[in-house]
């Protein structure tokens, strides 16, 4: 019993770290729960997949509501962009209950390498072009938010079709790998759509939770979601959200991008290493 209570009690205190850091970032807490229960806790990583995408949905609703209330996420992108993403982790889903586990955790490892070095690469951002895109103007995306200096600036959204395609690939992702997409989702959205980082953060934020459940139901199908590990992991992401939700305005974004990038990188390196030295 008390091996139990110290497992739980160890998998909270993580996935608090994970909620706050999915919070700030906008990847969803699964990009770092994944990877810490299957490394550091030998959970079969289809089990460790269930519980992210309970916990992912847990991140969403604890960080989503203060995000649109201090006026940086964007409902209508996020709205729009779901209808891609949903049809995506559906299909994810399915794909994770006939695919081998090591070739999930190659697969995730070089998502996470993708999304390190993306955002190294890209992070002296040009300057935004004014010009507006026909698509975002008829669907009306563009927007304002809070900068870091707190003055309002107005952002147009670019290239929309290609974010849309992008966002498939995105919950595609999420529904085979459990991690929300929300590292996929940051880049489309900051790299291809041209939005300001941290309105891409907390649009993913607000859109992580829906992607998670059209995947979650069938992981529980296939009997991937144990109670036992969901519980600790939903409520410490769940508090390291909402601690995320406030710290976030207060945070220069050139910060967030350093974080996001050192932190997946180190998750990569070791899934790979874990996996060719057969221990996962």
């Amino acid at each position: 019993m008390s091996d139990n209570i110290t497992f739980s009690l160890l998998v909270g205190a993580g996935s608090l770290f994970a909620g706050f850091l999915g919070s700030l970032t906008g990847m969803g807490g699964g990009i770092v729960i994944v990877p810490m229960l299957t490394l550091l806790f030998g959970v079969d990583i289809r089990f460790a997949v269930g519980a992210s995408l309970i916990s992912v949905i847990s991140t969403s609703s604890g960080a989503a509501s203060a995000y649109v209330k201090e006026g940086f996420s964007n409902i209508r992108i996020g709205m729009f962009l779901e209808i891609a993403t949903t049809a995506g982790a559906i299909v994810g889903a399915y794909l994770a209950g006939i695919v081998n586990a090591s070739v999930i955790a190659i697969i995730f490892a070089i998502v996470l390498l993708y999304s390190a070095v993306a955002n190294v690469i890209n992070r002296k951002s040009k300057k935004q072009k004014t010009e507006r895109d026909p698509v975002a103007t008829f669907l009306r995306m563009d927007g304002n938010y809070p900068s870091d200096t707190g003055e309002i600036k107005d952002y147009h959204v670019r290239r929309v079709p290609q974010g849309f395609g992008l966002m498939f690939v995105a919950g595609n992702l999420s529904g085979l790998l459990g991690i929300g997409s929300g590292a996929a989702k940051v880049l489309a959205m900051d790299q291809v759509m041209k939005i300001p980082y941290k309105v891409s953060t907390t649009t993913s934020n607000f859109m992580i939770g829906v992607t998670a459940a059209a995947s979650a139901g069938i992981y529980l199908k296939n009997g991937f979601i144990n109670p036992s590990l969901v519980m600790p992991v939903m409520l410490g992401v769940l508090a390291g959200a909402f601690i995320g939700a406030k710290v976030l305005h207060v945070t220069p974004s050139k910060w967030l991008r350093t974080l996001f990038s050192v932190i997946v990188f180190a998750l990569a390196v070791e899934m790979i290493r874990n996996v060719l030295t057969g221990t996962l």
